[in-house]
C-alpha cells in the first residue's frame, strides 16, 4: 500500500482540503490528488466527497481513516526502531506552543536543534488555546497548565513558577496590593478562559475572581498591557524575568498567598514508539529549561 497516499488521506481529513494536505506534505496538489485517487482505486471505494467548495470523508473514508493512521504510525515506529539516535532526527516536526513560549524559549532551542539535525523541518503553530492535536496533525505540544485526564501522553519538563507583576507606573498610581483581599481593588489583566486566579494560602488553594477593564485572548497582549501600566498580571516567571531586570515590571509579593505554580509539559499523541524527531527535541528542550 502506498504510504504517501495514506498520508494524503490523513492530512486531507485533518486539514479539510487536498491543497492544504499537499502543503503539509510538501508535494504538488496534483500529486496529492493522484495519490488519493490511486488509493480509492486500490480499495475499490470512494474515500472522500469532492465539491468545488468543500471536501469531506465518505462513510467508507471515516471507517478507513483510523487504519490509515495506524499504518503510518507503524511505519514510523518500524523506521525508528532501526535508526540509531546517533544518526539524529529527520522529517517534519509539527510543534505547538504559546506565542510567549515560542518567542522566548522554543525558538532559540529550535535554532540549535535544526542546526544539529539538518534533515529536520519544523512547522511551529503558535496559539494560546488548547488545540486538538490529532485533528491538527501536531507531533508535539508544549503546555503550561495543570493537565486534565487525557488520551495523550504527557511528560513533565520543568516547574513553572508564576509571579504577580505590574509596571512601576501602575503601582505609583494605584498602590501595591499587600494581601489576597487587596487584589479585589485592583485592575487584573486576564484572558477569557482564565477569569479566576489560583493561589496557595495557608496550605490550601484559593480561587480568586480576577477582574479588570482589560482582557485579551493572548498572553503576549496581557504582557504588553502590563508593561503599559493597565494593571496586574499573573505570568510565568520566565516570561517576565527580563522585564523585571530592566525595571519595566516589578514583582508583587502578597503576605498571605502565592500564585499557584504550574508545570511545563511536553504532550504528544499516544503511540508505542516516539519518533526520533520528537524524542530528541523533547530532550533538547528539557536541557534548555534546566540551564
Amino acid at each position: 500500500m502506498d504510504f504517501l497516499a495514506l498520508a494524503v488521506l490523513v492530512e486531507t481529513a485533518s486539514a479539510g482540503s487536498l491543497a492544504a494536505a499537499a502543503r503539509r506534505l510538501r508535494i504538488a496538489p496534483m500529486a496529492a490528488s493522484r495519490a488519493l485517487a490511486g488509493l480509492e482505486q486500490e480499495l475499490g471505494v470512494r474515500l472522500v466527497h469532492r465539491t468545488t467548495r468543500a471536501l469531506a470523508l465518505t462513510d467508507d473514508g471515516q471507517v478507513f481513516l483510523p487504519h490509515a493512521q495506524a499504518l503510518l504510525e507503524e511505519k514510523d515506529a518500524a523506521l525508528a526502531s532501526v535508526r540509531p539516535s546517533s544518526h539524529g532526527a529527520s522529517g517534519l516536526l509539527r510543534l505547538s506552543c504559546s506565542a510567549a513560549f515560542g518567542r522566548k524559549i522554543a525558538n532559540p532551542v529550535l535554532l540549535d536543534f535544526m542546526a544539529a539535525n539538518p534533515q529536520v523541518r519544523v512547522d511551529l503553530m503558535v496559539v494560546d488555546t488548547v488545540i486538538d492535536m490529532v485533528a491538527e496533525g501536531i507531533d508535539l505540544a508544549i503546555r503550561i497548565a495543570t493537565l486534565p485526564d487525557s488520551t495523550l501522553v504527557a511528560r513533565r519538563l520543568a516547574d513553572n513558577p508564576c509571579l504577580l507583576v505590574a509596571s512601576p507606573a501602575y503601582l505609583e498610581r494605584h498602590g501595591r496590593p499587600r494581601t489576597l483581599a487587596d487584589l479585589g481593588r485592583h485592575q487584573c489583566l486576564t484572558t477569557p478562559t482564565r477569569s479566576h486566579w489560583i493561589f496557595e494560602t495557608e496550605g490550601r488553594k484559593a480561587r480568586v475572581k480576577a477582574d479588570g477593564r482589560y482582557t485579551a485572548s493572548s498572553i503576549e497582549a496581557i504582557h504588553q498591557a502590563c508593561i503599559g501600566g493597565l494593571g496586574i498580571a499573573d505570568l510565568s516567571a520566565w516570561n517576565v524575568r527580563e522585564e523585571i531586570a530592566r525595571g519595566l515590571l516589578e514583582p508583587i509579593t502578597l503576605a498571605d498567598a502565592e500564585p499557584e505554580p504550574l508545570a511545563i509539559w511536553a504532550v504528544y499523541p499516544t503511540r508505542r514508539l516516539v519518533p526520533p524527531k520528537v524524542r530528541l527535541f523533547i530532550e533538547a528542550l528539557s536541557t534548555a529549561l534546566k540551564a
